[in-house]
């Protein structure tokens, strides 16, 4: 009688362990080519924006969101951007009040500087408040407003780095690099504002 039981529950152990590899087998290979399938989407679209690199870095953590939508993808973009714009607002605004003493050109780039960069954040504010509002019905007027605002962010964003031209030393290093990249993610935005227009053209 125990032979009979330990057999039937080595059995059943068996049959459970099998059970239990299978599904875990066929869930993991369900998952990963979706997976997959959104990371690829996100690089393969990055590739066609000025900067891939940093697209596909700022984009790649959101592909569950993302998944292979273009305009998910285009209001992604346009998200990252916002947010890195606001942070790299609020930076300026603090370094104007804790750098010390500026020289006046120095006071003056930061200024302009963080004049332009609050009007970019209203503006791909705008941007991403007129994307959600997107149909068929209304797409070529939407996205006329979406171009023109997130064009209009790129060249303020242009202009504050413009503005230390006459700065030297490590302030125009430090806001000049972060403007940069908040730059490069409105121009990446801006690449998938087109393409998406375009495809509806």
């Amino acid at each position: 009688m125990k032979t009979f039981s330990s057999s039937t529950n080595h059995f059943f152990i068996s049959i459970f362990i099998i059970f239990f590899s299978i599904i875990s087998i066929s869930s993991s290979t369900s998952e990963k080519p979706y997976q997959d399938a959104n990371t690829y989407f996100i690089r393969t679209s990055c590739n066609s924006t000025a900067y891939p690199r940093l697209c596909f870095a700022s984009l790649s953590k959101h592909a569950g969101f993302i998944q292979t939508n273009r305009v998910l993808l285009t209001s992604a973009a346009l998200n990252v951007t916002l947010a890195s714009a606001k942070a790299t607002s609020v930076m300026i605004s603090t370094m104007s009040k804790s750098y010390g003493i500026m020289k006046p050109r120095e006071a003056a780039a930061m200024r302009d500087c963080l004049e332009e960069l609050r009007d970019s954040v209203d503006e791909l504010r705008k941007s991403i408040g007129k994307m959600s509002q997107l149909g068929d019905s209304n797409f070529e007027v939407t996205m006329n407003d979406v171009q023109t605002w997130v064009s209009a962010a790129l060249t303020d964003e242009s202009t504050c780095t413009d503005g230390f031209q006459g700065v030297n030393g490590n302030l125009k290093n430090t806001v000049r690099s972060r403007i940069v990249q908040v730059a490069q993610l409105t121009s990446n935005a801006l690449a998938f504002i087109n393409q998406l227009a375009s495809s509806h053209a």
